[in-house]
């Protein structure tokens, strides 16, 4: 068994394609209508057939209510790995994206936190000494 496919609930799925194809740079691998939304998944260029994001429309109430709740306790929605974050860090803040978290030393990780612009928390990291 293996992960194959990861969720965040998105308030509104163009802003969060726009934002995560734009943005971040992820290409997006699945779009097709499913009922009222789409069925709508992201990856990375570097591992096309890798985990697919899919940018889960939020309209259920409590898929509401836990993206708020989360997102006003400071919690990430999910994390991405960099091998150089202070590096992506400079790259996505000068693509326009906010930080709630610079990149900070945690043990042997490091750590940064940005917004999604579509309700979510998102935690990028580096583990020190690993690629």
């Amino acid at each position: 068994m293996r992960i194959s496919m990861n969720s965040v609930f998105v308030d509104d799925q163009a802003k969060a394609q726009k934002f995560y194809t734009e943005k971040l740079g992820f290409v997006t691998k699945v779009d097709v209508p499913a009922g009222g939304a789409r069925w709508l998944t992201v990856v990375s260029p570097d591992d096309p057939n890798g985990t697919e994001l899919l940018l889960e429309p939020n309209g259920h109430p409590a898929a509401t209510a836990y993206q708020k709740a989360i997102f006003a306790d400071g919690i990430p929605a999910t994390a991405f790995t960099s091998t150089n974050i202070h590096e992506e860090y400079e790259r996505l803040k000068a693509r326009g994206v906010v930080f709630t978290k610079e990149p900070t030393q945690f043990g042997p990780a490091i750590i940064a936190t940005f917004e999604d612009t579509c309700g979510n928390l998102i935690q990028m990291l580096q583990v020190v000494g690993q690629p």
